[in-house]
């Protein structure tokens, strides 16, 4: 008898169990300074305005709540993906994101960086103080990521092997810079980079999809991927499903926590749903995560 999806959050641990996994391995959670986490809620909140849609925020909850919630659903590991609106910020955040990781055993250390001629300096100190993951966010930033003053910070990625997370579709906005184009620009010249492409880089899907299969080191990740709220605003063709199917050890498990529209179990019954099989849903809801983490265990 196959494994059957979560009915919500309470079932996800025994979802997980049935599979043989030893808890879920989450690379798009966001932990931010208080501030910046009350004005992204904010925008949220707004989201008709911006996306013609409500997005009610399911885990507004304090901080300390947060953590609890993921770790009854048994996420292991989740980074905390700062992202900068504005130059001058990232250094910030890098600091802040670097001790909230130290205070909590499960949080991928993570930092972020802005085209500015600080970069290349707190990227390497970042990198120094044994950052796990960055996070990009192309729209929210409204840069080229192949603005000549990141050229040094993306060789010196290049060269250190270390993930980033890159928001870089034009959903759920279109912005100036993001689409495939800017990205394949990015790894013509960076050709070695472990990128990891958010929501599945929806709603050109095909296009990322072609990134990932032409390129070693990049990976896409399933946040809001095929739930119920974005296949109404941003459809995956099924038509591909053979080739995510394919792409399977380079599909991590996202989701956005906890500025997401519905509960956590929704993102993992959607994956479920794809119907691409038990060994596909164990690499990408586990083991792909930790081994691009080196997590132990």
């Amino acid at each position: 008898m196959s494994v059957q999806p979560p009915v919500d959050d309470d079932d996800v641990p025994r979802f997980w169990r049935e599979l043989g996994l030893p808890g879920l391995v989450d690379v798009h959670v966001h932990f931010l300074p208080p501030r910046v986490q009350a004005k992204v809620w904010s925008y949220f909140e707004a989201a008709e305005t911006h996306y013609g849609a409500a997005w009610p925020v399911h885990y507004r909850l304090p901080e300390d709540e947060r953590l609890a919630v993921l770790g009854r659903l048994g996420v292991r590991a989740f980074p905390t993906l700062p992202y900068p609106h504005k130059a001058g910020m990232a250094a910030w955040l890098n600091d802040w994101s670097h001790g909230f990781a130290a205070a909590h055993p499960r949080v991928l250390s993570s930092a972020t960086f802005f085209p500015e001629p600080e970069a290349p300096h707190y990227v390497a100190d970042a990198l120094d103080r044994g950052v796990r993951v960055f996070k990009v966010h192309v729209q929210v930033g409204g840069f080229d990521p192949r603005d000549p003053l990141l050229d040094a910070v993306w060789a010196r990625l290049e060269e250190a092997g270390t993930p980033v997370v890159i928001h870089c579709g034009s959903g759920p906005l279109r912005g100036e810079h993001t689409g495939p184009a800017p990205m394949t620009g990015l790894l013509e010249r960076h050709p070695g980079l472990c990128l990891v492409i958010a929501h599945l880089g929806m709603p050109e899907y095909r296009d990322f999809l072609d990134l990932a299969e032409r390129y070693e080191r990049v990976h896409l990740d399933t946040t809001m991927f095929a739930t119920d709220f974005t296949e109404r605003l941003m459809p995956f063709d099924p038509a591909d499903r053979p080739r995510l199917a394919a792409l399977r050890d380079k599909v991590l498990l996202g989701s956005d926590f906890p500025s997401i529209p519905y509960p956590y179990a929704e993102q993992l019954a959607a994956l479920s749903r794809l119907g691409l099989g038990e060994d596909w849903l164990r690499a990408v809801l586990h083991d792909n995560g930790a081994r691009l983490f080196a997590l132990e265990g």
